[in-house]
């Protein structure tokens, strides 16, 4: 029987009081209560402080390049669609850099899960403004406040056709466990937010910051997450809704573009008919 401990991996260094902290520790539950085996496990990490989560997470592993989490993590689920594969990015590798990247993978519903560490401050290069940090928020890049809107990236995936969507709280941990884990059960893209305080960089979006507007879906009354014109309601309403917003049953992409393999694309004979191709050459000489 698979329990948390199956997963750790080594002692993490992030500072003291980060939320990454709880962030693992869901993670590690959530991977023990749906029985999954570490050999068929895949997390991809992107660049800032999260992208050493997967030094600490038993699994297979990828550190790629900042904002490029999406493109890995596509490919791998592709080539082995019986892996589960997730994605751990930050607000800024996911919502900056990596913004294109996160609307296609959204679109095409390719059936893995992707966490979004939301600190709203790039932490790893000492605390510059984000993608999610709020109108006048003040920086080392923002000294007078910054004068950009913040970005939702819930309302983004929910205009964009995900098929499931939640936001989670670091400092939650059952909580954020169970969405996780609903996450990863999905298929199709799954995206879980999760509001994770950078306690060295940002003294604005503290702990009890986020739990004095925090509001949870399952909490308000008659909330259905299969109806969208509710979440849309719920994502411009006041405070931080978590929990699961939205979620839709449809076909992932993995699914109808893989159709008709019997194998995963990893074991299949790729080599190219020769014959073939060189009757094609043959048009263009």
């Amino acid at each position: 029987m698979t329990n948390k401990q199956d997963f750790q991996l080594g002692r993490p260094t992030w500072c003291r009081g980060c939320g990454l902290y709880g962030i693992l520790e869901a993670l590690k539950r959530a991977a023990a209560a749906l029985a999954l085996d570490p050999e068929n496990l895949v997390m991809v990490t992107g660049i800032g402080c999260h992208g050493r989560m997967n030094s600490y997470f038993r699994a297979y592993a990828f550190h790629g390049l900042h904002g490029r989490v999406l493109p890995v993590a596509s490919g791998i689920k592709l080539v082995n669609p019986r892996l589960t594969v997730m994605g751990v990015s930050g607000d800024g590798d996911a919502y900056s850099i990596g913004m294109g990247h996160f609307v296609h993978t959204v679109r095409k519903n390719i059936g893995l899960t992707l966490v979004v560490v939301d600190n709203r401050i790039y932490g790893l290069t000492q605390g510059q403004a984000s993608p999610t940090s709020g109108l006048g928020f003040q920086s080392i890049s923002t000294p007078f406040g910054s004068k950009e809107y913040a970005l939702d990236g819930l309302k983004l995936a929910l205009a964009a056709g995900a098929s499931f969507i939640s936001r989670g709280f670091s400092g939650e941990v059952g909580h954020l466990a169970g969405l996780l884990q609903k996450a990863i059960g999905h298929r199709g893209f799954s995206l879980v937010e999760v509001l994770s305080p950078c306690v060295t960089h940002n003294p604005v979006n503290t702990y009890d910051w986020f739990r004095s507007r925090l509001l949870k879906a399952e909490d308000e009354p008659g909330y259905d997450p299969g109806d969208k014109a509710k979440a849309w309601v719920l994502l411009h309403g006041e405070g931080l809704p978590m929990g699961l917003v939205y979620q839709q049953e449809k076909p992932a992409y993995e699914d109808m573009v893989l159709e008709g393999f019997e194998l995963p694309l990893a074991q299949a004979d790729l080599r190219p008919d020769t014959a073939r191709l060189e009757k094609v050459m043959e048009k263009f000489r």
